[in-house]
């Protein structure tokens, strides 16, 4: 009656999956179905700090700048090469990229 599949590791069982999906699809329909639906208010969508007042955006965050002061400081003779490279031009960067095929296709073709 049940056609099991029989590896290395264990059995497998087509029908046991299909009943296993079916019964994991019906909880998370009902599961979703069952939401409640909230009702807008201003103060709802507004962000929790902890109590205190939001003030201007440009104060509360936190820049990339300071994030990441000290691995751009190390970096920097990097991000100075890159910044001459990145021209902003597309045809540089077709360039860059036919390059950089030709050097792998002689690497395969070498290799």
């Amino acid at each position: 009656m049940w056609t099991y599949i029989f590896t290395g590791s264990g059995f497998w069982n087509p029908i046991w999956w299909l009943a296993s999906f079916v019964i994991v699809a019906i909880f998370v329909y009902s599961f979703f179905g069952s939401e409640v639906k909230a009702k807008y208010s201003p103060d709802k969508v507004k962000p929790f700090l902890s109590g205190w007042d939001e003030v201007n955006k440009d104060a509360m965050q936190v820049k990339a700048s300071n994030i990441y002061w000290g691995f751009t400081k190390a970096m920097s003779g990097y991000y100075r090469f890159l910044d001459r490279c990145h021209t902003g031009i597309i045809n540089d960067y077709v360039v860059w990229f036919m390059a950089v095929m030709v050097i792998t296709f002689i690497a395969f073709i070498t290799a």
